[in-house]
């Protein structure tokens, strides 16, 4: 009894108790950050390394959220995809981007090349499904094609804060571009006298958010290699022989 009640405290001192889901740690209210659990390849990660993939990882989780709104706003969308249900083609989706498989009838279009024709309105097919695939081959290309980073990868700052830029103008175009009749592409944000629903522009702006970050924090680290170098021939001493 001692210890449970000793634990109960730490837990409430610390914020709240935290549970393992799959391989990330979570606190069990749900709020607060996001870490994940230890793993053998953490070993080759610094902690610019892990800064990087932990912002990759809610950016794709954010998209993945998205993906979600959109079908509940959208669900011709989902239909159109054949899929059973709303959340059966968020899971599709996510294994499509996870897999780097584009929808089969966009197989030989890459990022920004999607992002466009999700947008047309000419395009049949799922817009919400090639809309959020299209943003996410965006981000992963401007790293590199990956999703995990160690001490080997080299990151150009430029493309990172070029995604950014591109998910500005995603966001936009999905809340300006219409059909032949006038009617919006896609339903994103609701703004009425009943309702008012941001969730979509949060979303985007905390990836645009993360994105700017990393493109800042690239450029930084490049030049603290140089300034740390510096400094340490400043420092440098002879050790004693006698």
């Amino acid at each position: 009894m001692r210890r449970l009640a000793t634990l109960m405290l730490l837990c409430f001192t610390a914020g709240g108790c935290m549970t393992p889901v799959g391989d990330r740690v979570v606190p069990v209210d749900g709020r607060g950050p996001r870490t994940e659990a230890m793993s053998a390849d953490q070993l080759g990660q610094t902690d610019f390394n892990r800064t990087v993939s932990i912002a990759l990882r809610d950016n794709l989780a954010s998209l993945y959220a998205l993906a979600d709104k959109l079908y509940r706003r959208n669900p011709r969308e989902w239909r159109k995809s054949g899929a059973a249900s709303r959340d059966a083609a968020v899971r599709v989706l996510k294994q499509d981007i996870e897999s780097g498989v584009p929808p089969s009838d966009l197989a030989s279009l890459r990022d920004i090349q999607i992002l466009a024709v999700s947008l047309d309105p000419a395009y049949q097919g799922d817009r919400a499904r090639a809309f959020i695939y299209g943003l996410a081959d965006t981000i992963i290309a401007a790293h590199n094609g990956k999703v995990r980073f160690y001490a080997a990868d080299i990151l150009d700052g430029g493309r990172v804060y070029n995604a950014a830029r591109n998910v500005e103008a995603a966001a936009w175009m999905l809340g300006t571009r219409r059909d032949g009749q006038g009617q919006l592409l896609l339903l994103a944000n609701e703004k009425s006298d009943e309702i008012v629903n941001l969730s979509f522009e949060r979303e985007f702006g905390a990836i645009i958010g993360r994105l700017d970050l990393i493109a800042n924090l690239l450029g930084e680290n490049s030049r603290r290699i140089g300034i740390n170098y510096a400094q340490g021939l400043m420092l440098f001493n002879f050790l004693p022989v006698r």
